[in-house]
């Protein structure tokens, strides 16, 4: 039964993987401080440091994901559309890909900033999957 969301299941495989690369980045960087307290990121960062946004990248990833993916495993369970579920799973792979990347080059405090297109178009692929899989629960 499975088989048929291959590339769903791929894409929420790379969300995953985002997230664990977001960890080990973030992780490195904290490390390289020259005061490096283990667990705590110094509230006195901002922007301007890697390590913030290194920090905020993965942490922003780990509030977002468990939203995006349950519910897309949902959509799987309830025999979803393929084509569709895995066009909005890849859709918002890739925006989480760019929105780190952005993160991590861009040191701006101004609102919106690049990074901030790419997180809406992935919460409006995260509402798109939650409508699917309440269509497909009541139809």
């Amino acid at each position: 039964m499975f088989s048929v969301y291959t590339y769903s299941i791929a894409g929420l495989l790379v969300i995953c993987l985002t997230v664990f690369v977001q960890n080990i980045v973030a992780a490195i960087a904290h490390r390289k401080q020259s005061t490096y307290i283990p667990g705590k990121v110094s509230e006195e960062l901002s922007h301007d440091s890697f390590v913030f946004r290194s920090h905020r990248t993965f942490h922003n990833s780990l509030e977002n994901v468990h939203q995006f993916t349950l519910p897309a495993l949902f959509c799987i369970f309830l025999g979803a559309p393929t084509n569709i579920l895995a066009s909005l799973i890849w859709l918002y792979a890739l925006c989480r890909i760019i929105h780190m990347a952005l993160y991590y080059a861009i040191a701006t405090e101004k609102n919106p900033s690049p990074r901030s297109y790419f997180y809406m178009i992935g919460v409006l692929c995260n509402l798109a999957v939650f409508i699917l899989a309440f269509f497909q629960l009541f139809t």
